[in-house]
């Protein structure tokens, strides 16, 4: 009933709310794409980054998923302007947190007016805020550390009216420039970001990391408290942790960087190729890197469940069989593995442009030595490679991504980032191939079909 009420209460100001974010993202938004238009029409080049710096002040001023949507959008090859996805990538996931009194009313509408009888402590202050909610420190009656996150009001109507604008940029930049169709894209992160609004799934899938990752010490994963769950509070144990960014400053010791780089590439590929199951979200503020010391042992702690993918077995044999593909020079190979993926209608032109991207994201597998991840030095060599893919499938009349190329794409080039920024020197070739020296579909399928049941995550959309 209480929820009900919170419900109601939130749906009476989600009118007003939308329509006043509507207006205010439309209006940049709109007069930063007319002048992009203008530009383009006249011949001239504008002054993009200018407008770009713009649109980025725009939704780093506003809470909600906007601002995620657009870290999103800054990772993903041709989805915005250069300009706009350099300034983008900037955005943090750290908005001013809500005060105590929203966190009273909040916590009572999920658990009950006698919520605070339920923990021996509570934290007044945040001790994290960020684009869909706040997380707060608590102590249960037991003795154990959670941490509690909390969603911000009326984040439903938000997310749809964000997605909205999100469609309206997007189809503005189609117009520009054909080389990549959005349009299953759009579909994806539409369908993610309305998956992450719902806390209970969100537990369901830590409870699934929690199972894929139970035989890996070295990664450790919050455990989620299901009575003090609801659609909007998400309470887990805490896990102590530093922030990856602040112990690079520190310049760690090869072997810890070497250790550290181990543990995320087992955190995020072990349940890629072992269950079909991938975290969306790479972002390095959900890892932190444990003590030595720490009593219960790991080397990182992954974080943030909210943007998980799960995928059809066939889509992982293609993913293989595009490495093997690499591997040996085949192009036939390489079609088919394509067609897997969900591409259609390719040309053999295009099957080569595509390729390029493919020798780029494989070729540290393809050696059996230890070595860094990207083998040449230069800081733009990565995006370097996307611009020379970009205007080949420009030229060549321009590709439709399936839905699945989103989040893979998006884990594949922001942990090689943190990869490239741990300076990481390991045999990359056999970490991969002991994930994958027994894969079959009907394997894959099997893991994949126990996995989210024993952890009750719900169906996909």
């Amino acid at each position: 009933m209480a929820e009900r009420t919170s419900e109601r209460a939130d749906g009476a100001a989600s009118l007003v709310g939308q329509v006043s974010r509507i207006a205010r993202t439309t209006t940049a938004v709109g007069g930063i794409a007319a002048r992009v238009a203008g530009a383009r029409l006249f011949g001239s080049q504008g002054q993009k980054g200018v407008e770009a710096a713009e649109l980025k002040a725009i939704l780093g001023g506003l809470k909600g998923p906007l601002m995620k949507v657009a870290q999103f959008a800054a990772t993903i090859p041709d989805a915005l302007p250069a300009e706009y996805a350099a300034e983008l990538a900037q955005l943090q996931a750290n908005a001013p947190p809500m005060g105590w009194n929203f966190v009273r009313r909040r916590m009572a509408s999920e658990l009950g007016p006698d919520w605070q009888g339920r923990f021996a402590e509570f934290s007044h202050e945040a001790a994290a805020a960020a684009s869909l909610g706040q997380v707060h420190r608590a102590t249960l009656a037991d003795g154990t550390r959670v941490a509690c996150k909390l969603q911000y009001p009326d984040m439903a109507s938000v997310v749809e009216a964000d997605l909205r604008q999100l469609k309206l940029a997007m189809a503005l930049y189609k117009r520009m420039d054909n080389a990549i169709d959005q349009e299953e894209i759009f579909k994806e992160l539409q369908v993610r970001l309305r998956e992450e609004l719902d806390y209970r799934r969100e537990a369901a899938q830590a409870r699934l990391y929690g199972l894929m990752l139970a035989d890996t010490p070295s990664v450790r994963i919050p455990v989620p408290i299901d009575p003090l769950c609801t659609g909007r509070l998400l309470t887990m144990t805490w896990l102590d942790g530093r922030p990856l960014l602040k112990v690079l400053d520190d310049d760690p010791p090869q072997e810890e960087r070497n250790r550290i780089a181990t543990a995320l590439f087992k955190a995020w590929y072990l349940p890629l190729y072992r269950y079909g199951v991938i975290h969306g979200d790479p972002h390095p503020g959900n890892y932190q890197v444990r003590a030595p010391d720490a009593p219960d042992g790991g080397d990182l702690n992954l974080l943030d469940f909210g943007v998980i993918r799960v995928f059809q077995p066939h889509f992982i044999g293609g993913v293989i069989a595009l490495y093997e593909a690499v591997r040996d020079k085949d192009a036939e190979k390489a079609r088919h593995a394509y067609e897997s993926w969900g591409f259609k209608g390719l040309t053999d032109e295009q099957i080569g442009v595509l390729n390029q991207w493919a020798d780029f994201l494989y070729e540290p597998l393809l050696e059996d030595r230890v070595r860094a991840i990207q083998s040449s030095e230069d800081p733009e060599y990565g995006r370097k490679v996307v611009e020379k893919v970009h205007q080949g499938l420009k030229r060549t009349g321009g590709v439709k991504p399936p839905r699945e190329f989103v989040l893979m794409d998006r884990a594949a080039i922001g942990l090689g980032s943190v990869f490239l920024r741990l300076r990481a020197q390991l045999n990359w070739h056999r970490l991969f191939h002991e994930l994958i020296e027994d894969f079959t579909t009907a394997g894959l399928q099997a893991r994949q079909t126990t996995a989210l049941s024993d952890a009750r995550v719900p169906q996909a959309a």
